[in-house]
């Protein structure tokens, strides 16, 4: 027991720093402007530059989910959440940062939305995790922490926060029950909808599907899967995700209880989900051609990345997630940096990555680094807060 909890705490700081790492990189499609806007391949934490050098932030919906075109009705952002953001999204240099004004160290809004789940689902007297009553705290939780004025710093709200207040707006229920009432029902109306909306597709899935994972992590694997894959049909109710997001818990709650993560990384990439070992076969022999930590090396993780999948759709960046998770199985340091370095949807991928390479720290000796987590801004208060509850 005490073993699989310094598990979980590791893989709290692991998400943490991971996305903190990336954040101000985050949907860098050219690994190149990594180097030029910071001097060199990112090795520790940064601001983020006010402008981006690929930002269509101009061109998201602030009413709903995806791109502005032929979009209606009155924005979410700035209104119902975001509230003081709203002039970032509608700047006509179409060029600013998705994370401006956060500062080095600092995570975004889905690794916030985490911590959060986190230290409801810790402090909550819930049966399991994958109790209804735990969902409905989590969710009204959610609902406040979004809907109140300066309850964050961060600029972007992807497509799934966006859609959910869209549609939460026009009763606005508030109470756990209440929302999870809500939540539910429209998770059903879309799930059995001939249209399915892509952009809730996304590896943003993860990060709302890790805390219930880790406060499972002692339950049996199907309990930790069933409450991680029925929350995240909540927040992003499309049909392809749950054998994807089961996938992934099913890895991750392994690796919490000391299964090999080098080994369930390969099961994954085997899976008939993701089909992917002998595409990201060549790529590892190839890496092993270059010293650990060479430029040669990261070259190669880059191509690896770029080639099964760089942007934010589920599938694709899981199987770079789970490239990653093999090739830097046994050194967290060092797959964190990669993965950032890597560019495209580092953020929740890295986040999601970070849970794994924590988890599996905690059982060879190995930690997020301690100047890491001294220099978190975000984390360490509620990381401690997560920690005592799970003591009581």
């Amino acid at each position: 027991m005490a073993q699989v909890r310094r598990s979980v705490t590791e893989a709290l700081w692991g998400v943490c720093a991971a996305d903190a790492m990336s954040m101000p990189v985050h949907w860098y499609y050219n690994t190149a402007d990594i180097r030029t806007h910071f001097s060199g391949w990112i090795t520790g934490f940064h601001a983020p530059r006010d402008t981006h050098p690929s930002s269509i932030l101009r061109l998201s919906n602030t009413a709903g989910s995806g791109r502005a075109y032929g979009s209606s009705g009155d924005p979410v952002v700035g209104n119902v959440i975001l509230h003081d953001k709203l002039k970032f999204w509608m700047d006509p240099r179409g060029s600013v940062h998705y994370h401006q004004g956060l500062h080095a160290g600092q995570n975004t809004l889905n690794v916030l939305c985490a911590l959060r789940a986190a230290q409801v689902l810790s402090a909550g007297s819930f049966p399991s995790a994958a109790d209804p009553a735990a969902r409905a705290a989590v969710l009204s939780d959610y609902v406040a922490f979004l809907t109140s004025p300066g309850s964050h710093g961060d600029t972007y709200a992807e497509s799934f926060h966006r859609s959910f207040f869209c549609d939460w707006q026009e009763r606005r229920p508030t109470a756990p029950p209440e929302v999870l009432e809500f939540a539910e029902r429209r998770s059903r109306r879309m799930l059995n909808s001939s249209r399915s909306d892509g952009q809730l597709n996304a590896i943003g899935c993860l990060p709302t599907a890790i805390p219930f994972l880790l406060m499972s992590a002692t339950a049996n694997e199907e309990q930790a899967v069933c409450a991680a894959v029925e929350f995240v049909k909540l927040t992003h109710p499309h049909a392809q995700l749950e054998p994807l997001v089961s996938l992934y818990a099913r890895a991750l709650h392994a690796t919490l209880n000391g299964a090999c993560l080098r080994r369930t990384a390969e099961a994954a990439l085997r899976s008939p989900a993701l089909d992917a070992w002998d595409a990201s076969r060549r790529f590892m022999q190839r890496a092993d051609r270059f010293p650990a930590s060479s430029a040669e090396r990261l070259k190669v993780h880059q191509s690896a990345v770029e080639s099964l999948g760089l942007a934010c759709y589920t599938q694709g960046a899981l199987t770079s997630l789970f490239y990653l998770a093999y090739c830097f199985h046994d050194d967290v340091k060092e797959g964190i940096l990669a993965n950032t370095n890597c560019g495209g949807e580092n953020c929740n991928r890295g986040a999601a990555l970070g849970a794994l390479l924590g988890a599996r720290a905690a059982y060879t000796g190995s930690t997020v680094p301690q100047t890491w987590k001294n220099e978190l801004r975000d984390a360490p208060e509620r990381i401690c807060a997560i920690l005592r509850d799970l003591e009581t």
